[in-house]
This record gives C-alpha cells, structure tokens and sequence, in this order.
C-alpha cells in the first residue's frame, strides 16, 4: 500500500495551534517551574490552560474527548509538544499516562474504563505502571518477574518490591504486573489495577535520577498482601506480557515523538546562539567544525522524524509493529541523546545551564536510552530476528538445492541406466 507522510491540511493547523500554545503559554513558565518543582496544582493549571486552547489531549479517541486521529497524525503534535519538556505534561500526553490511557482503552472493562480510564483521560488524575523492580528481578527482560501474585478470596494477594517506578507519588493508581503463583492459577503474569489507598500499597522513597522534569518522581513501591479484587484484574490472568504489547510499541514510538520535539528545541537553541556569537573574528556559524556539529544535528532529526512516521504509518496500518517500534527506539533514542549533546557543545559554557534549558533537556534526555527497554536490549531483539530471517532463508535456499539435486540425480540414474 502506498504511504504518504505529508502534513493534511487540518493538522497542519491543529500543529501550529499546539506549538503556539507551548511557545506562548509553556515555554514563559519553564524557569519558575524548573526551580521551584513540577506540583500536581501546576500540573492542573497547565492543563486547564490546554482545555481552553483546544490542544489537550491529541493522542485521546473522540469517545474520550479527544480528536480520534490516526498515531501516525498523532505523532505530529505530539513532537509539537515536546518542544517544552512540559508540553506534554499540559496536554495529558506525557508518559506514563499517556501510554496507560492506551492500554485502558484497549484492555478495561466497561466497570475499569468508568473508574480508572475517563479520570484520567480527563486529567483530573495521575497513573503508574509498576513492571521494574530491583534486582534480580524484572527490568529489561520481564521474565525476571518476581512480584507475586496468588488466589485470595474473590480476588488476588500481591507481594513484592518495584522500583523506579514513574509518577508513582501522588498517582491515583498503579497498573501492577505480577507473576502468578500457587495453585489453581494459570501460568505467567497479570496486570492489576491498584488504588494507591488500597491496603499494602505503599509509595516509598524517590529515587534520585539524573532526570527531574516528570510529577511524582521515580519511587519504591512496595506490595505486602496487597488485595486486589477481581474486579481489577485489568485483561485476562496469565495473560499479562501478551495484554501489556498492546502498550509497548505505540509508547516506544510516543516517547520517540516527544523527545524529538525536545531534541528540535535544544538545536534551534544552539543554532540562534551559533548565528548571534562570534569567535575568532567571524560568526559561530560560519567555522567549520560548528558548521560540521549543525549538520550532523540536521541529519539526525531528519533521519529521527524519517523512522519515526514510518513506524507510527505502520501502526496505523494495523501493524503491530513491534520489531519496527524497536528499531525506531534505537535509532532515535541515540540521535536525540547526540543532536542534544552537539547542541550543549555549540552553546558553550552556557550550554550546561538550565537557564538556556539546554542543561535541563542534556539531563531528562538521556535516560531515554534505558527506559521501555535499553537500547542493548533492543539490539539483542534486531539481532536475533534478523539471524532468524537468515536462517530460514538459507534453510529455503538449502531445500531447494537439495530438491534440485534430487531430480538432477534421479534424472542422471536413468539416463546410466537407460545407456549403451
């Protein structure tokens, strides 16, 4: 099928609208914020603003309010926003929400939708997902699970430790994965939907990353009998790594967008500064190893923006995309991180700062490149898929010339035989 990755008309305007609001209402409160801390009460404010706008919420269905685009469309506005590292966080499209409201849509039941989906989708409330634990458990390979989860009376009883888990002060709730355990319970894992006041789920200490933008920090959650009814078993038990791809490749290439908006806004920082400055009797601009660090900066979004609509084309196509996705992730998880780096080198001393926000997106970026599966991981994946593709090529390739051959034999007996 033919694919087209030009800009339609209506979102053309819908893009200019988002980035208008980030660079008129966003980008002005950035330095209060960065300094004084990202509070829910912000948080609401920036949202309400967005209403007001018409830009909340571009990733949302039309049946939760939103405007029902196709995620590769999706992806354009969703860069738009990035543009500030708050600009997500207004339009309630930031992870982990925004990767949660995903899976609630395609996995809640109606009962799960009314409590947990329509709240907050609307923003008036907060999530986590709670997958990642200390070692050895799970982290980028998920079969390490060790969070349980067994049969209760009417429901199940969770017990173990996550950690780095995004949001998680503050949230209204956690999607918890856990692995089934002791009888009569299918094998694997299952995703629950926790209260954060139900008994035995407990947020505890922030973890001090390198990156600080996001509500709610990165914390321990400990589960200690915590009963989930089931009523909030989200999808079907067992079922929990098949229901949680429904979240993954459209989260990978979600926080492809955004970072890309980031990276797009840390190089026009540093080519206004590499245009304005001069340096040894000339313009920043015009030396050549400047010259040489903008051109490897436009190549990288361009190449990033290149791979990033044609994974998004191909979920929209129906795809699941998952290998694509992975790709993606790479790619763009390691262009943005050096697009960010150069542009910190072009601005100087200035450029480590969080006055030009250059030192704020050099420190939020580069985790990117660990979480939602490290780029290693990703590697392993690409590799072992490919080697794969080759392997039956060549087990094709084998079986064909050992079926020639066959007939060339066969064909060669009777000729002998056949013979003076």
């Amino acid at each position: 099928m033919p694919f087209d990755f030009s800009v339609a008309p209506e979102l053309e305007e819908r893009r200019q609208r988002t980035a208008a609001f980030v660079t008129d209402v966003v980008i002005p409160l950035e330095q209060r914020i960065f300094r004084e801390g990202l509070t829910d009460a912000r948080r609401l404010a920036l949202q309400a603003e967005a209403k007001g706008a018409g830009v909340f919420g571009p990733q949302l269905p039309s049946a939760l309010g939103g405007p029902g685009l196709r995620f590769d469309d999706v992806g354009v506005l969703l860069e738009a926003a990035g543009y500030s590292l708050l600009g997500p966080v207004a339009l309630n499209c930031a992870a982990p929400d925004e990767g949660n409201i995903h899976l609630l849509e395609t996995s809640a039941s109606a009962r799960q939708r009314e409590r947990y989906l329509q709240p907050l989708a609307s923003g008036e409330v907060r999530s986590c997902f709670a997958m990642t634990e200390p070692p050895p458990g799970a982290g980028s390979d998920p079969s390490a699970l060790r969070t349980t989860a067994r049969r209760g009376d009417g429901g199940w009883v969770l017990d173990g430790e996550k950690w780095l888990i995004t949001g998680a002060q503050g949230a209204a709730f956690a999607i918890v994965m856990a692995r089934n355990d002791g009888p009569g319970v299918p094998d694997g894992a299952t995703m629950f939907l926790v209260p954060a006041d139900a008994d035995g789920f407990q947020v505890g200490e922030h973890l001090n990353t390198i990156d600080a933008t996001g509500v709610g920090g990165h914390c321990r959650v400990r589960l200690q009998h915590c009963f989930v009814p089931d009523d909030d078993v989200l999808g079907e038990p067992g079922r929990g790594f098949a229901a949680a791809q429904v979240r993954l490749a459209p989260a990978r290439l979600t926080h492809c967008m955004r970072w890309l908006g980031a990276a797009q806004r840390a190089h026009d920082i540093s080519l206004d500064r590499a245009v304005d400055r001069r340096l040894f009797g000339s313009r920043l601009a015009d030396l050549g190893m400047a010259q040489s660090l903008v051109a490897e900066n436009e190549v990288d979004l361009d190449a990033a923006r290149a791979v990033v609509r044609h994974a998004s084309w191909d979920i929209a196509e129906g795809s699941r995309s998952t290998e694509e996705s992975s790709r993606a992730k790479v790619f763009v998880s390691e262009a943005v991180c050096r697009v960010v780096d150069r542009a910190v080198q072009l601005a100087g001393g200035m450029g480590t700062s969080e006055e030009l926000v250059l030192g704020r997106i050099y420190r939020d970026i580069r985790s990117f490149r660990i979480y939602d599966g490290a780029t290693e991981t990703h590697k392993m994946s690409i590799a072992r898929r490919a080697a794969a593709r080759a392997a039956a090529r060549l087990a094709g390739t084998r079986g064909e010339r050992e079926g020639a051959d066959e007939g060339d034999g066969g064909a060669a007996g009777r000729g002998t035989a056949s013979g003076p």
